[in-house]
C-alpha cells in the first residue's frame, strides 16, 4: 500500500511542491524577511516570515507535527539549543515550532542558496567556515553578542545529517559556547523527519514527525576538563527521545 501511495504522490511532489518551495514561496518569504528585518528588526522577520515559511511547507507536504515538552522552555531565557539532525526537513520543524527567537549556526556553503542565504544573513543567523578553524572561532565569537534577552542559539552538534538514523558523536562547539556564555543547554529530539525526507535525496513523502523539548541542562560548575561529561549527558538525553 505504501508503494502505491508513494507513486500517487509523485506528480504532486514534482509538479507542485518542489517548484513551490524552490520558487515562489521561498523567494517571497525571503524578500519579506529581509524587508521586515530592515524595518522592524531581525526578530520580527524571523518570527513572522520564517515561521510562516516553515509551517506552510510542512502543512503542504503534508506532515503532522507533535510537540512535547513545551513547558520546559522559558521564553524569557536564552539557551544553547542542541538538536539531532536526520533530514533537511528538520529545518522546517525547528523554524516552525521551536517557538523562541534563535540564531542558527550553519555551514558557510548555505550562504550561496538563492534568496534563502541572504535572508538568513539579514536575520542574524551565523555562518561558519568549517574548513577554517580560526575563521569559525571568530564567527562564533562575534555571534555571542546576539544571544541575549531571550534570543537563543541553535546547533546541530552532530555536524551533519545522520545517514543511518543513529545518533552521531557530538562536536564541542555548542557546549563551549554554553560555558562561555553561562547559558543552559536545551536538548531537543527530532524523530520521523528521516522517513519524510531521507538524507541526500528528494524522496519526499508525507508522515508524522515529533519534536521533544527536554528539561534544560545547567552548565554551572562545568569546566573544559569536565566538558566531555556534559556532552555525554546531553547526548544521552537526546538519545532517550529516539526510543
Amino acid at each position: 500500500m505504501r508503494a502505491f501511495l508513494h507513486c500517487l504522490y509523485q506528480p504532486y511532489k514534482w509538479l507542485f511542491f518542489i517548484p513551490f518551495v524552490t520558487g515562489g514561496s521561498t523567494v517571497l518569504m525571503g524578500l519579506g524577511a529581509v524587508l521586515l528585518a530592515a524595518t522592524l528588526g531581525p526578530r520580527a522577520g524571523s518570527r513572522i516570515c520564517g515561521v510562516l515559511w516553515a509551517r506552510l511547507h510542512t502543512y503542504l507536504t503534508p506532515v503532522s507535527v507533535t510537540v512535547l515538552g513545551r513547558r520546559n522552555i522559558d521564553p524569557k531565557q536564552s539557551y544553547v539549543v542542541v538538536a539531532n539532525h536526520q533530514s533537511n526537513f528538520d529545518i522546517f520543524l525547528l523554524y516552525g515550532w521551536l517557538g523562541v527567537d534563535f540564531k542558527w549556526v550553519m555551514k558557510r556553503e548555505l550562504r550561496k542558496a538563492p534568496f534563502l542565504g541572504v535572508a538568513c544573513e539579514k536575520l542574524g543567523h551565523i555562518y561558519i567556515d568549517r574548513s577554517n578553524t580560526q575563521a569559525a572561532i571568530a564567527s562564533l565569537r562575534d555571534a555571542k553578542r546576539k544571544i541575549v534577552n531571550g534570543t537563543s542559539v541553535l546547533f546541530f552538534p552532530e555536524g551533519t545529517r545522520s545517514r543511518s538514523g543513529e545518533l552521531l558523536e557530538f562536536k564541542k562547539g555548542a557546549f563551549q559556547m554554553a560555558l562561555d556564555l553561562g547559558l543552559p543547554i536545551l536538548p531537543v529530539t527530532i524523530t520521523g523527519t528521516r522517513k519524510v525526507l531521507p538524507p541526500k535525496t528528494l524522496d519526499l513523502f508525507p508522515g508524522p514527525v515529533k519534536m521533544q523539548f527536554h528539561a534544560p541542562v545547567d552548565v554551572s560548575g562545568t569546566t573544559r576538563e569536565t566538558m566531555d561529561d556534559l556532552i555525554s549527558r546531553v547526548r544521552a538525553i537526546i538519545q532517550s527521545g529516539m526510543a
